[in-house]
This record gives structure tokens, sequence and C-alpha cells, in this order.
């Protein structure tokens, strides 16, 4: 019999929520204000899989080039190609730069 590949396919663990995580995420994640030039990562929520980008893209920074609608379109770079991802507020978070590693003089 022929398999189905459907949203979920071979993503089982990837797009499941631990116990403390289940319902709806935090409401400043929604209220969050993303402009052009801002750096994301693509975390996605299992909550909202129709929107999701694809699970191969989990966990990627890219730049944020625009809008549409309510979701934005992502620039990634994958393997030295340039991909264009469009999806929602639901599955970016804003991207935290690590602190830098030169430390400070000693006094």
């Amino acid at each position: 019999m022929h398999r189905t590949h459907g949203l979920r396919y071979k993503s089982r663990k990837l797009l499941t929520k631990k116990p403390r995580e289940k319902g709806r995420p935090g409401i400043s994640r929604w209220l969050y204000e993303y402009r052009v030039g801002d750096k994301v990562v693509i975390d996605i929520d299992p909550t909202f899989i129709t929107t999701a980008p694809h699970r191969r893209y989990q966990g990627k920074v890219g730049t944020i080039i625009g809008k549409r609608g309510k979701a934005y379109e992502i620039e990634i770079y994958v393997g030295g190609k340039r991909k264009v991802i469009i999806t929602t507020p639901d599955h970016i978070v804003p991207f935290k730069t690590q602190p830098s590693e030169t430390k400070a003089p000693a006094s």
C-alpha cells in the first residue's frame, strides 16, 4: 500500500511539544514587531502546522526581507543557495546575538 507523506511526515519528535509547553504560546511572541533587516530564528510551533515552514528549516537563522499580509518573508541560505521562506510570526523568534568573547581588561 502507498504511504502518505503528510505535513508531519518523518517529524514526530520535532513537531511535538513537551508537557510544560503545551497550549498557546505567550502573547509576547505575537506582539513582537519585526522590521525589514531583523535577524530571526525559525522555531516551528506545532500548534499551527498549516503555516509552518518545512522541517529542514527548523533552527535556521534568516533575515526578514518583507511582509505579506500577516506573514513575513525570510531569506535563508542553505548550502550556498538563497531560499525565501514565507511564514507567520508563530514560527519565528528574534535572534539574540551572543555576547562578544573579548574580555574587558582587568584594572
